[in-house]
This record gives structure tokens, sequence and C-alpha cells, in this order.
């Protein structure tokens, strides 16, 4: 009975056999007279209390276990992603990644801030115009007069980096105290410009004519609206929005200026982040001014051009590259992560041999080509060819697109649209704002504004611009009418097909309203003296011509020397120059214009953006017959084309007349660019184009 009570026996049983042994009596055990605490039976009897109730605890703890085994499993799953998450959010967005990689966990010294900076920018030099505005008088208190000056930027400390020389010496003395080990080594990525600028200043001269611009505080107390206020702007139903959303990109940007391969980027970075991905930069040069438009877009700019974009390009979806002149990070991005040449897209946007040869190690390698263009495509394969280079995949063409912000200032639909800023109201604001911008630079009505904007060296053609248009102001008169009158003499007995042969040497002619360029016929020049003159009951018209852009960073020293001689030698032509300086904010030219001009030479324009922007605001063009320009411009109906180098001067001259002659032609081949650019070129295109091209990219090998 003793050994069943020691091993922890239940309570009744206890209260049942000490009652058996007192006799059935249980006064013993409740009476104050109980058995003492030192005795046997007390010691027994109270002994197995503490064990009995460990006991069944014990045994509950057990079940419990036992029947909750599946949400204790759940538990520690729960905690144990938690943690995989938490460590895969610091390796993403800390910027001491090395501690949980492992990745240059060797002894390294903290950047002094001139090693920083060296860092930062390229090796090249870069050498960049600008010009200073010297007013020498005022023409109705309204425009100033240019004075173009060469500013050259080395590898010097900008002044915005000067201004806190204090506070960066006291960080350069404590980062040597704390600095230990030696330096480890960083990659450069070499960006070298193939022309590069010149240092040299003209001299200053009053005559090179009119500095008027930039126009955007016009632009936003008129239109009441500025791309401050933008927001959103992704179509979440596209199929572009949801294949992006939540992706990772990398975008490389070979330098800031404002140009069109920059200012794509940018665009395709914005759309990016309103479609929900997560974006970052990588700017192999500073050169340009695009840097507080990124800022302001929200666009990640990494300082580091070597290990850091590397490591970052690693992790993400896509690696978007922006010109051929990216060829030697992509190069060294291979190098270091091998397998990443498989999530490379290399959108080119140059259609020059020179690119070619700098970037033709590379092609083979990455993922995808994309053009802007089908000539540009079938150049960049024949070169391809020759050098028996075998690309991974076919090319894609990807052409570029007017933006939401100027299509919504031309009054075109656009995601910017709301009840308060419809189409029809942007139409009426776009006129006033035309009106403003004239007013400001001088113009009447009686003045046919011809515009071109790019940057200045002769790949532009701007100096031939000139001539065409100097031929036009001081013969006052339709060029080659000489010449004509010398065809229209030919004796009668010249039989017609000479008479053919002759008049197409000569210059295209124009009738009906367009320049015939395959239809000649005897009375081909009655019909051109019937057009040329003024439209009746119309105001003869004047030519000024604004060129831009002054201060771009991709201008060409001595090409710009070349145009300000050639102005002083041609006074007249002067006074009807005008000049812009570089900016993002060109609506207010667009809407200010008449005629758009794009003079390109060589192989031409790969593409065009300022092309279709123009035909936007409903601008015929006068193009190179060349490059991506004649796939734009359908000649004689949204502009007209002419060749290149200095045979087409004369034929620009003439259709610079001829439009200067008929207001109704232009505004006819204006109306049809314009319904072009809402078929073709606007922004859901472009990016129903880009679905391709990121799905093969991000499609599994």
């Amino acid at each position: 009975m003793e050994e069943s009570i020691n091993r922890g026996e239940y309570q009744p049983n206890l209260a049942k056999q000490s009652s058996l042994r007192l006799g059935g009596s249980f006064k013993s055990t409740l009476s104050g007279r109980s058995t003492p605490r030192n005795s046997p039976s007390f010691r027994r009897l109270n002994s197995g209390r503490t064990p009995r109730k460990e006991g069944r605890s014990s045994v509950g703890g057990a079940l419990w276990f036992r029947s909750n085994r599946l949400l204790l499993w759940l538990l520690l799953i729960t905690l144990w992603a938690y943690l995989g998450f938490f460590v895969q959010s610091r390796w993403a967005h800390s910027d001491k990644k090395e501690e949980f990689s492992g990745y240059g966990t060797g002894p390294r010294n903290t950047n002094s801030d001139a090693e920083q900076i060296q860092r930062r920018d390229l090796l090249a030099s870069n050498k960049s115009l600008s010009a200073n505005n010297d007013t020498d008088a005022d023409i109705a208190g309204i425009s100033k007069t240019i004075n173009v000056a060469l500013a050259k930027n080395d590898n010097d400390v900008p002044s915005h980096r000067k201004t806190s020389s204090k506070n960066r010496s006291k960080g350069r003395r404590s980062s040597k105290g704390k600095s230990r080990g030696k330096l480890k080594p960083t990659t450069e990525i070499k960006n070298t410009d193939i022309e590069e600028q010149e240092p040299e200043i003209p001299t200053t001269n009053s005559t090179y004519g009119l500095l008027v611009g930039p126009f955007g505080p016009m632009e936003d107390r008129i239109l009441e609206w500025s791309p401050e206020k933008r927001s959103g702007t992704c179509n979440r139903k596209e199929d572009f929005a949801r294949l992006v959303w939540s992706r990772r990109f990398i975008l490389i940007f070979h330098e800031l200026s404002m140009t069109g391969a920059p200012l794509s980027m940018m665009e395709l970075a914005t759309e990016l982040l309103s479609c929900g991905a997560t974006v970052s930069a990588v700017v192999l040069s500073r050169k340009g001014g695009l840097m507080s438009e990124l800022a302001r877009r929200r666009i990640k700019v990494l300082e580091d051009k070597a290990d850091l974009s590397f490591k970052t390009a690693m992790k993400a979806d896509l690696v978007i590259a922006g010109s051929a002149v990216c060829a030697s990070w992509i190069e060294q991005y291979i190098e270091h992560f091998p397998a990443g040449a498989s999530q490379v897209a290399w959108w080119i946007m140059e259609n020059r041999r020179e690119y070619f040869d700098r970037s033709k190690d590379v092609l083979h390698r990455v993922k995808m080509l994309v053009f802007l263009s089908e000539s540009q495509s079938k150049q960049w394969q024949k070169w391809c060819e020759e050098e028996s280079i075998k690309l991974r995949s076919h090319p894609e063409i990807v052409p570029l697109s007017v933006n939401d912000e100027l299509a919504f200032v031309a009054g075109i639909p656009s995601t910017l649209n709301t009840p308060s800023f419809s189409t029809e109201k942007m139409v009426e604001k776009k006129q006033l704002l035309r009106e403003s911008v004239r007013k400001e630079m001088g113009l009447t009505d009686n003045d046919m504004l011809v515009i071109s904007l790019s940057s200045i060296n002769p790949g532009k053609g701007q100096l031939l611009l000139l001539e065409s248009v100097s031929s036009v102001l001081e013969q006052g008169q339709s060029p080659g009418d000489k010449k004509m009158k010398e065809v229209s003499n030919i004796k009668e007995g010249l039989s017609s097909l000479a008479r053919k042969h002759r008049i197409r040497k000569l210059l295209p002619l124009m009738s009906n309203g367009k320049v015939a360029s395959n239809s000649i016929s005897s009375n081909s020049l009655s019909r051109r003296k019937q057009v040329l003159p003024n439209d009746k009951g119309t105001i003869q018209q004047s030519l000024k011509l604004l060129i831009g852009s002054v201060r771009s960073k991709s201008n060409k020293a001595d090409y710009v020397k070349s145009l300000l001689s050639f102005l002083e030698q041609h006074p007249n032509t002067s006074t009807s120059i005008f000049w812009t300086p570089a900016t993002t904010r060109v609506a207010s030219l667009y809407s200010a214009a008449d005629v758009y001009v794009i003079n390109s030479q060589g192989l031409g324009e790969t593409f065009g953006r300022v092309t279709i922007e123009a035909m936007a605001f409903g601008l015929p063009v006068l193009g190179t017959d060349a490059g991506g320009t004649q796939e734009i411009v359908e000649h004689n109906v949204t502009g007209l084309l002419h060749p290149v180098g200095h045979p087409g001067n004369l034929v620009l001259a003439q259709n610079l007349w001829f439009l200067l002659k008929n207001q109704s032609a232009r505004k006819q081949m204006g109306v049809v660019g314009r319904k072009k650019v809402q078929k073709m070129y606007l922004k859901q295109q472009m990016y129903k184009n880009f679905v391709e091209v990121i799905a093969r990219c991000m499609r599994s090998k």
C-alpha cells in the first residue's frame, strides 16, 4: 500500500487508504490532533503531493504539444520566411552589402573627397560649348544680342562642390583617421567622345543674331500647368504596365545632354517608375543639364559607374543601355558577370561607322539589339555581315514617340488630359502661347518662323541651312529663277526629251501647290509661275530662322565659329537670325514656329525625335532625303525632302521659298503630319513595341 502511494496515486485512493488504517474513522485526518509533522506517517502522506502535480502538468504539456504540433511548425516556418525576407531586403537596399555577401570583406580605406570625385567622373575630359549672354541692345525691350563664347570643362571640381570645401575637408580628416589597410582597387569606365570640342573663343561680335528664350515661365503662366504638376501617366490596363510591374531595371545613360538619346532614356525611366517598376540609372558622363530633371522625376542615379553599378545590375531583371557609347560599360559588366549578357537590351541610337567600330566587339554578346528605324537596322546588320559578326537574336525596331507633356500642350489626347484641361482648351492655350512668344521675339503675322533645334555640329548641317536661308533673304526671289529663265529661252526646235532633261537638272518643279519630282512636262514652267506668287489677298511674308541649341554640351566649337564667321560676312542675314539656349521646355518654340528644318548630313538622322515633335504641333518638315527622316516625312504630303550636302542647298532654298509664298500648303502639310503622329508616334505605340523587347529579354534561355 505504501509503495502505491509513493508512486503518485490519486488523492481519493490516498484518503480511502488512510481512513482504513485508522479503523474507518476520519477523525485523525480532520481534527487538530492529526499526525505530527515529523512523524513517518505524515511524511508518507504528504510527500506524494508535489510530484503528482508536476506529473499532471508535464503530461498535459506533452499532450498540448502533440495536439498543436502543426501550429508550431507553421510558426517556425513563418519566422524563417521573415528572416529570409529581411536578409534579402537588406541586401537589395543597404549601402553595406558586403556585410551580407562577403564581397570585399578585406580591409579598405575610406576614399578622400578628391578620390571620390575622380571616381565619379569619367577619365575622358569633357570639353563643352556654352554661350554667354552679353546684352548690347534691346529690341523693343525684348530680344538680346547674342555673344557666343566657348568654355572648356576638364575634370575640374564644379563650383557647387567648392562651396562646401570646409565641410568636406573636415570629413576628409576624419576619414583619414578611420581608414585602415590598403585601398581597394576600383574599376573605371572610360567614356571618350568621338569628336573632341575645341577650346578656342571667337571674337565678340554684335552681328551674330538675337538670343531669345527659354520660355518656360511663360508656358507655366499661359498654360496654367507645368511638368511639376504631372502625376503618374501609366495606363495600368496595357500589357507594358503588367509586364514591368514590380520588376527591377537598370538604365545606362551615356551622358545627360538635352539630346535625343538621353531624353528618350529619361522618358523610359519615368514611364517604368509610373508603372510600378524599380529603376536605377547609371550615368557614364555628367556632361549636360539633365541631372536636375532626373532628380525631379525621382530617378535614382548610382554614384558609382563600376563595382556598385555591376552588382546592382546583377540583381536587375533587365539592363537597358541607351547608346552605342555604352559599349565600354557593357564589356566590363560582362567580364565581371558573364551570365549578365543575357539580360542586356542595347537600344542603339546612333548611325555612324565610328560608333559601330567602338561597339562591334560586344554586339554579339548581348541578348538583343534595338534600333530606331528600318534604315538604321539594315545599316548596322550590313556592317555586322562585313565584320562576320553573328548576333544572338534578330534586332527589334522601337521608334521614338512624342512624350505626354508635348502631346498635351499640342492638343493631342494624352493621359494628362482632365475635364479642366481638355484637348479643345489646350488648343486655345497653345494659340495664346504662340502669340505671346512671337510678340516676345518681335515677330508679326507677316513673318514665317523656321526653327531647327539640335546640337550644333557638322552632322546637323546648320551651316548649310544658313547658306540656303541667306540665298533666299539676299536674292529676294526664288533661288534658281535666273537659271529657269535661261531654260525658258530654249529654242522651240529643242526636242521635248532634251527640254525635260535640262529642266530636271536645274530644280524640282513646283506645280499645284507641290514640288513635283517625277512629273515634268513642257508647260511646267508656266505652272511653277502660277504657284510661286503670293496667295491672292495675303501680305508678303518675310523669312526668320531660329537655331538651337546654344550652350548644349554636344556642340562643337569649331563648327559654331564657322557659323558666326558666316554671319559676320552676311550682315543682312544676321538680322533675321535668332538663337535659343538648350532646354527641355520646347513647347513654346514649336507653338511659335511655322516650319521645321532637320538638315542632318551623312547617312541622315537616325530617327529624329524633333521631327515627330514638330509634326505633332502641325508644322511641315523640310528634311534631308536620308536616314530616318525619309521614313517619317512623306515628300509633298507632310513636308519636303532635299539631298544631303551642298547639292541640297539649292533645293532647300527653293523649298523654303515655296512655303514662304504658300501658306495654304504649309497648313495642309501640317494637318496631315499631325494625323500621322497621332496614328504612329504617340507613347502607347512606342511602349507597345517595347513589350516584345522586354518579354524576349526576360524570357528564360
